[in-house]
Parts: C-alpha cells; structure tokens; sequence
C-alpha cells in the first residue's frame, strides 16, 4: 500500500478512523492527525449540522475525508472494513448510538481485536445524566469549576468558552487515553474502549486546587483566592485606551520588580496584608490607567516582573516571542495555531487543509483497500440527485 501524505510526526504510521462529530471529537482527531497519524474522517451526507464552512474548520486539517451513510445498507459495512485496517477509532454520539448504528465497539472490536476505540462525551457512559443532552457550560458547573471562575465573589461565573470543558477536559483526555491504550495494544495485542467523559475531565484538571481546598489554602468561593483574581498581584487591569495588562508577580522578586516598574513602591507593604488588598488593589488599577496598553507593554517589555499585553485573537500572531518561535502558522490563506507539542526528531506540521466532506474518498478506499468506499459515495450522490 501507498502512504498518501509522508509524514516524520511521531504518530507517523497510526491510522485513525473518526466518526465525523462537532466540538472535541474533531479536536481530539486533529491533535493525532497534527502529530503524523492518518486519520480518516467518516462525514455523513449533509455534514455535522455545525454551521461552519468545511473550508474554514481548521479541526479538520491534516485528515482525509470520506462519505459514508451511517443509516444505509452497507454503511456500517464500510465503516468495519475500515476499522478492520485501523488503529483508532474516535466517536462522540450520545451513549447507545454507536451500538444502534452498528458501528459499536462490540462489532468493531470482534473485527479488530488490537483497536483502541475512543469514545468522547459530556456526561461520560453511565450515569444518570449519560443519556442527556448538554454542552461544555453544563458539564464544566457541575464539576465546581465554572463556580471558580470570574471576577466577582457575589456576581455570577464567567463563562470560559468552550476551552476548559470540550478542550481540556473533554479532547485533551480523549488523546491521553487513546495513546496509553494504544501503548497497551502494542504492548499485549489487546484492544479496549477509552470513555472519555468531560465531566471527568474537567474535575481532574482542579486536583491540584482540591488539595489546596482540603488543607485549608484555598476558599470555596470565587475571586477570593490567590490565583483566581482574588490577589491584586494576580490578574488584569484596564489601561488608558481601554486595553489590560496581565499580572502574575506571585513571587516576592517579581513582585519587587512589579512594584517599581509600575511606579507604586510606597504601596508595596499592602503584599502581605490580606485586609490591605483592596487598597493595592486600587493603586495598581489608578496607575495602570494612567498610560495605555502599549505604553506598559514597552515598560515591562524583557523584564522578571510577570506582566504582559492581553491580546486578542487577531493580535496574538504578531507577538514577537509568538511569531520567533512560530507559534502561529499560515497554511492556504488560513493563520491557524501551530501544531503542539513540538518534538526534535519527529515534528509535526500542517500538512493540509481542513478536509472537505467526501473529497478523499478514492485516494482512500485505494490507500485503506476499502474499495466500498467508492460504491457507497457513489450511491449516496445519486440519493441527494
């Protein structure tokens, strides 16, 4: 067989098949395809329902995509043949689905007894919320993790996108479980099913704060708490042209080099005082206001003092260390996040685009050996005629 896209990324050789999905899923199958893998998408006709471009939805980069009708006689079929050459397996349906489909890990671990197969929810396998419907917001307050975040200990949460539920807690698990079962196959020739559930996710990622919490270190409230914007020294301030500053001077040095870059040495006593900290709270707010983002970003620029620009999506390009190190990359008109982490001997790379729904389809059923695919793409676009 012909390998399609070369690549030296050190999951260079692990093929993975993707149940096409929205939101972590796709995620979780872009981090293995950034690092080298071969991760064929399996779209459904008329898409994933998410509103966005195909062309514009960077998840899908560095995947090749096929079309297969889930719901139609041999689209299950197809689906087995293909995890029958694969590695991995990743879905995202509610619990049950998979199995109604056919597509379950009882069929596709009796075809391929060494498949790890990935399984991506909210509320995880069990459990009585499991077969509920729900979104990153939902699963990330009932972890206690929402409740931690925003500026205010009596006005409500914040809301953190979609960036700690579906990312971290959600496809970042997802990819840990997927590698260590793979290892595992390797290792003992044995297959099993990874259930990677947001809620899991998301409560693991504040073990560190539970134990803080349970030694009496940190308070179950809100904006009350050294590193959750309760301390003056850690958090963001408004600058003259409506812009903010980041501050991090936890450790007394930093905070040394803080206090006379800003100008505000004659309130530094106010550090260890907690009942003070409203007072340096709004020293440091009055004196960052008196210049603008750009200003205090020239102030603080190379120095030990932790402070730095919040910059917008737009802008985080063109730092200077962001743009040094190539943190951001253009590929086909398209600035997009770099892959990540980066490696010395095995580098990952944007190697395509974002893949168009059914546009590998030939390439693939040739390089796979799953000649169905082309029958059944064919037989869904005389349906959609």
């Amino acid at each position: 067989m012909t390998t399609p896209r070369p690549s030296r990324g050190p999951l260079s050789g692990v093929r993975v098949v993707e149940l096409a999905g929205i939101g972590p899923g796709p995620f979780a199958a872009m981090l293995l395809a950034d690092l080298g893998a071969d991760v064929v998408r399996v779209d459904r006709p008329g898409g994933p329902g998410l509103g966005i471009d195909p062309a514009h939805d960077l998840t899908n980069r560095n995947k090749r995509s096929v079309l297969v009708d889930l719901k139609a006689d041999g689209g299950p079929d197809t689906v087995l043949d293909l995890v029958e050459r694969a590695d991995v397996l990743i879905e995202g349906y509610r619990p049950g689905v998979a199995e109604r489909l056919g597509v379950g890990p009882e069929p596709c671990l009796a075809r391929n007894p060494r498949l790890v197969y990935g399984r991506m929810t909210g509320w995880g396998q069990n459990g009585p919320l499991a077969p509920t419907a729900g979104h990153d917001i939902a699963y990330i307050a009932i972890t206690g993790t929402l409740g931690m975040i925003g500026p205010d200990p009596d006005g409500p949460p914040t809301v953190p996108a979609n960036l700690v539920g579906d990312y971290a807690g959600g496809s970042l698990y997802l990819v840990i479980g997927v590698l260590a079962a793979l290892q595992h196959a390797r290792a003992h020739g044995e297959g099993q099913v990874v259930d990677a559930a947001i809620v899991d996710g998301t409560a693991h990622l504040a073990t560190m704060i539970h134990g803080m919490l349970a030694a009496g270190g940190w308070q179950d409230r809100r904006a009350s708490n050294l590193l959750d914007g309760g301390c003056p020294f850690y958090g963001t301030y408004e600058t003259a042209d409506g812009g903010h500053m980041a501050v991090g001077a936890l450790e007394q040095q930093f905070y040394d080099e803080f206090v006379r870059l800003l100008g505000i040495e004659d309130a530094a006593p106010a550090r260890r005082d907690i009942a003070r900290w409203p007072d340096l709270r709004a020293a440091v707010a009055d004196r960052f206001r008196t210049r603008t983002r750009d200003e205090w970003t020239a102030v603080f620029a190379g120095t030990d003092a932790c402070v730095a620009p919040v910059l917008s999506l737009r802008e985080a390009p063109g730092h200077p260390h962001l743009a040094a190190r190539g943190t951001f990359v253009e590929h086909s008109g398209l600035v997009q996040p770099a892959p990540a982490p980066r490696f010395s001997a095995t580098p990952g790379a944007v190697r395509t685009g974002p893949a168009l729904p059914g546009a590998d389809t030939d390439e693939v059923a040739r390089d796979w050996a799953v000649p169905a695919l082309v029958s059944d793409a064919r037989a869904t676009k005389e349906q959609q005629a």
